[in-house]
C-alpha cells in the first residue's frame, strides 16, 4: 500500500508523531542516568516501577476509552496530557526549582498520558487500513520512529546535560500543538456499529461501565492464544527496553574514554555517556535504513519462525552487548540487536490485528500493549539488580529471560494452530 493511498489521519500523525519523537529522544535515553544520579540506581529502580505500574492502569483504560469515547477524542487529550507533564518536568528541571521528585512527578503524568494514547493510534491504523496492508503500514510507523532516533540521541548527548529544561519545554510546546493540530484535522475513525453500541448505554451509571470494561477484559484474558502472546512479550521486552535503562548506565560506569579513530597522534574519543549517545542513533539509523527491508524478508517466513527467531537474536544481542568494551565491539552487538527488533516489530502488531474482534479492537490493541506498559514496569529492575550481581551476570539473566520468550512463543503457535484447524 503506497503512501499517497493512506487516510489523511495516517498521513498528518506520520508526520507529527515523528516530529515529537525527535524532541522526545532527545531527553528520553538519559532519563535513567539523571534519575540515578539524583535518587541512586536502587530507588530510581523502585520508582520507575511505580510509575509504569501507574501507566499499566491507564493502558488499559485507555483502550476501552478508545472504543467508547473514540479513537481522536483519547488521542487529543492523551496528547495534551503529555503536554502538561512534560511542562511539569521542564519546571522541575529549571534552575528557579531544581526539585527532581516533582520532575519524577512531571514525568510519571506524562507516561501515564502517553499510554492513553498508544491503544487509540493503533486501533486507528486498524480502523483505515485494509488487514493485508496493516503489517507494512504498522513497519512505515516504526521505521518513522526510529529515524527520530538516529537524530535524538545526538542532540541529547550535546544538548540535555547543559540545558534539560530547554528540551522538556520544547517537548510540552510541542504536544500542546499536536493535540491542537489532531483536533482540527483528525477524522473520528471508530467504526458505526461500535458508536452505536456505546450510544444505547448512554447515561448509564459508572460503576456499569467499569463492570462493562472488566468483564470485557475477561473475556480478553480467556484468550490463551492472545495471553501467551503478551507474557512472551512481557519477557522479551525485558531485553529491547535495557537500551534506555541499563545500557545507558552500564556504559557510563564501565567505558571512561574509548577511541572511535585514530590517525597518527590524532584521536576521536568519547565518553561512555558520549558513546552511549552514538550508539542509540546507531540503532535508528539502522531501524530507518533496514526496517521495510527486513519487513518483506520476514513475510517469506511463517509468523512462528519469525517471533521465536526474533526472540533467540534478542538473546544473542544482549548478551553481546553486556561483554563489550569497544565502539566496535558495541556496534555489533546493536547490529544483533537491531535485527532481532526489526524481525518482529510489523508482524506483531498485524499479529494482534488478526485475533482482534472488531467491537473490540482498541481493547484488544491496549491489552497487546501490556507488552510495553507491564514490561517496562519490570525492566528497571535491571538497574538495581546490577548493583547486585554485577553487570555481566544481569545481561546473562536478560537473555536467559528472551529465550524462555521464545520457548512461550513456540506454545502460543502450537495452540494458534489447533484452533485455527478446528
Amino acid at each position: 500500500m503506497r503512501m499517497k493511498d493512506w487516510d489523511i489521519n495516517l498521513k498528518i500523525r506520520l508526520g507529527g508523531e515523528t516530529a515529537f519523537n525527535v524532541i522526545f529522544w532527545t531527553f528520553f535515553p538519559f532519563l535513567s542516568i539523571y534519575f540515578a544520579n539524583s535518587f541512586g540506581k536502587s530507588w530510581t529502580g523502585i520508582l520507575l516501577i511505580l510509575s509504569q505500574t501507574l501507566s499499566v492502569f491507564a493502558n488499559l483504560m485507555g483502550g476501552y476509552c478508545a472504543d467508547r469515547f473514540g479513537r481522536k477524542r483519547m488521542m487529543v487529550i492523551a496528547a495534551f496530557g503529555q503536554s502538561i507533564g512534560y511542562g511539569i518536568f521542564a519546571l522541575a528541571a529549571s534552575p528557579l526549582l531544581a526539585m527532581p521528585i516533582l520532575g519524577f512527578v512531571g514525568f510519571s503524568f506524562a507516561s501515564m498520558a502517553g499510554s492513553l494514547y498508544w491503544p487509540a493510534s493503533q486501533a486507528m491504523v486498524a480502523d483505515v487500513v485494509k488487514e493485508e496492508h496493516r503489517s507494512s503500514v504498522f513497519a512505515i510507523f516504526y521505521t518513522a520512529a526510529n529515524m527520530s532516533v538516529v537524530v535524538g540521541p545526538l542532540l541529547g548527548s550535546i544538548t540535555y546535560k547543559d540545558n534539560p529544561y530547554i528540551v522538556l519545554t520544547a517537548a510540552s510546546v510541542f504536544c500542546l500543538f499536536l493535540s491542537m493540530t489532531m483536533s482540527r484535522t483528525l477524522h473520528e475513525t471508530l467504526p458505526e456499529q461500535l458508536a452505536d453500541r456505546h450510544r444505547s448505554t448512554a447515561g448509564e451509571p459508572w460503576y456499569r461501565f467499569l463492570a462493562a470494561q472488566l468483564r470485557d477484559y475477561k473475556v480478553i484474558a480467556a484468550d490463551r492464544v492472545f495471553l501467551l502472546f503478551i507474557l512472551a512479550g512481557v519477557l522479551l521486552s525485558q531485553t529491547f527496553m535495557q537500551l534506555d535503562l541499563l545500557f545507558p548506565v552500564f556504559m557510563e560506569e564501565t567505558v571512561k574514554l574509548t577511541t572511535i579513530f585514530s590517525y597518527g597522534d590524532w584521536n576521536l574519543q568519547l565518553s561512555g555517556k558520549q558513546l552511549f549517545g552514538l550508539i542509540v542513533s546507531e540503532n535508528g539509523l539502522f531501524v530507518a535504513l533496514f526496517t521495510v527491508v527486513v519487513t518483506k524478508w520476514m513475510l517469506a517466513y511463517r509468523d512462528r519462525y519469525v517471533f521465536i527467531g526474533g526472540a533467540l537474536f534478542y538473546a544473542l544481542g544482549i548478551a553481546m552487548f553486556g561483554h563489550m568494551s569497544t565502539f566496535w565491539g558495541f556496534t555489533l552487538a546493536i547490529a544483533v540487536f537491531t535485527l532481532a527488533e526489526l524481525m518482529s516489530a510489523g508482524p506483531q502488531q498485524a499479529f494482534v490485528s488478526r485475533l482482534a474482534p472488531e467491537h473490540m479492537r482498541g481493547q484488544y490493541f491496549a491489552a497487546g500493549s501490556l507488552r510495553y506498559t507491564l514490561g517496562r514496569t519490570l525492566a528497571p529492575l535491571s538497574i538495581p539488580i546490577s548493583s547486585w550481581i554485577g553487570f555481566s551476570w544481569t545481561f546473562i539473566l536478560l537473555a536467559g529471560v528472551a529465550v524462555v520468550s521464545a520457548v512461550l512463543y513456540n506454545m502460543m503457535f502450537n495452540r494458534y494452530e489447533r484452533q485455527t484447524a478446528a
